[in-house]
């Protein structure tokens, strides 16, 4: 046994136990694309797309065990089966959360088992599917909305009182107290109004949009934090264990290479005396009996 043996028995720890089909599997077979069974749906598959269950977060485990109790530990499970079953573990999350799951909640879980995104830009979706009345109504809002209509509005009225004042009574088609003015005003006020409204009912509709979008995101970027701190949470647990059970295997090596060595002068001591007496007791060529002359 030399020192070298705790570092082979660590790295030998570390690596990943061959399973049954690798040890039996003769040269030939190893050179070629490795396949396994997926437990779930039964499917053989190549090993990059299956996953050990034993890699799983415990979470997981229990959820998959409830449909299958008779999991054996060493199985695999494919990334279709896994996704769906991350799907089924969220769905119930937010069922024992919040109860009742609405349509948008189903869809960020449909995301999490395509693994799709959910940002999207729903300004410009509403700019692509705007009719000619929609994009009219926006126009009147916003220019309603700024100086320049106040502005030209002022201009507008006194031009029409100025002219009407210059005309005279008798000439003017709107003599003072600018009856038909009012008229103008009215209905332009009439008009203006719901085409302003139709602009801002819109424009809550967006808001509805991009609010709903912006919920959707948040609740799959907590639900895939949680997801991550249950994965590192995970791991590190398997880790500890690893490096305790390759420490514990490394105390063991060195405490038998302390042995050998504690034992080894006792046996060369003994071997030392061995030879002496059996140089002394070994005859000589003159006195080939061993005794005295």
């Amino acid at each position: 046994m030399t020192a070298t043996d705790p570092i082979a028995a660590a790295a030998k720890l570390m690596l990943p136990e061959p399973s049954e089909t690798e040890a039996a599997g003769s040269l030939p077979e190893r050179g070629s694309k490795k396949r396994d069974v997926c437990f779930v749906s039964g499917q053989t598959l190549s090993r990059k797309d299956l996953v050990p269950v034993a890699t799983l977060r415990p979470s997981l485990i229990e959820t998959l065990r409830r449909d299958y109790p008779d999991l054996p530990d060493n199985a695999k499970i494919s990334r279709k089966e896994l996704n769906r079953l991350r799907g089924e573990y969220v769905e119930q999350l937010l069922r024992n959360e919040r109860g009742e799951i609405s349509s948008l909640e189903r869809e960020v879980i449909e995301s999490l088992e395509r693994h799709e995104t959910l940002a999207e830009d729903t300004d410009r979706e509403f700019e692509e599917h705007r009719t000619l009345g929609e994009r009219m109504a926006d126009g009147v809002a916003s220019f309603g909305g700024s100086w320049l209509f106040i502005s030209s509005f002022f201009l507008f009225l006194a031009v029409w009182m100025a002219i009407n004042l210059a005309m005279g009574d008798r000439s003017a088609f709107d003599a003072y107290p600018f009856i038909l003015l009012n008229l103008v005003l009215s209905c332009l006020a009439a008009i203006q109004a719901p085409i302003i409204m139709m602009s801002q009912k819109r424009q809550e509709a967006k808001d509805r949009a991009r609010s709903q979008n912006d919920y959707a995101v948040n609740l799959k970027a907590e639900l895939e934090i949680r997801h991550l701190h249950e994965k590192v949470d995970h791991l590190l647990n398997r880790q500890w264990e690893r490096l305790t059970e390759i420490q514990s295997i490394q105390l063991e090596q060195l405490q038998d290479i302390a042995t050998t060595r504690a034992r080894r002068p006792k046996k060369i001591v003994k071997a030392k005396a061995g030879k002496e007496k059996a140089g002394k007791a070994k005859p000589t060529a003159a006195d080939p009996d061993g005794g005295a002359a």
